[in-house]
């Protein structure tokens, strides 16, 4: 079962728009990553939640997606994600934000496989204007933009593919649009 929503829970960058994303499911998400284990049990995350439409059109604005496809619009025009979830660190928490890293993996990785688990989709971004974010947002100077996740219905399908020999772990798209993403093997991963 988590091997499959593990499979099911790729970084999808194309959504259906007439299937928006609520507070309620947002809730729900964030209450399920509140339960993560957390280093010293500190619980320094705090979720700035983004549903309306204006706002999640605001904060695309500011996001970068798929750095290894530079020829390609993502996400395309009439296919944007409906929701976003910021994730920070309460800096009266913890003071330096990047303590607070693997809690947020934890947590990120927690929401999305929740997500995919409720027929959503999503998409950690690295790749975003953490400050321009935090104003738009009006987040509070002690709150740290760490991570931003795109949710929605995804609307493309994400394939999973083995390594090419001597190829590399770039994920692309082929003529059709369709996006693949190589894999290591179970051999290359295991030391021993």
């Amino acid at each position: 079962m988590i091997r499959d929503l593990v499979i099911e829970n790729r970084s999808y960058r194309s959504f259906d728009e007439s299937r928006r994303i609520g507070r309620e499911d947002l809730l729900d998400l964030i209450d399920t990553a509140r339960l993560c284990p957390s280093a010293v049990n500190r619980q320094p995350l705090r979720y700035r939640l983004v549903y309306e439409p204006e706002e999640v059109e605001e904060v695309l604005g500011f996001t970068h997606w798929a750095g290894l496809l530079p020829d390609v619009k993502l996400p395309p025009d009439g296919h944007h994600p409906t929701a976003f979830i910021l994730i920070c660190c309460d800096t009266t928490v913890t003071a330096e934000p990047k303590s607070a890293d693997t809690d947020c993996g934890i947590a990120a990785q927690t929401i999305l496989l929740m997500a995919a688990e409720q027929g959503f989709g999503g998409c950690m971004l690295g790749a975003f204007d953490r400050e321009e974010t935090a104003k738009s947002l009006r987040i509070p100077k002690k709150l740290s933009p760490m991570l931003l996740i795109a949710l929605g219905v995804p609307d493309e399908t994400v394939f999973l593919c083995e390594i090419p020999e001597g190829g590399s772990t770039n994920y692309f798209r082929d003529k059709a649009g369709l996006h693949f993403v190589p894999k290591r093997s179970l051999d290359d991963v295991i030391v021993e």
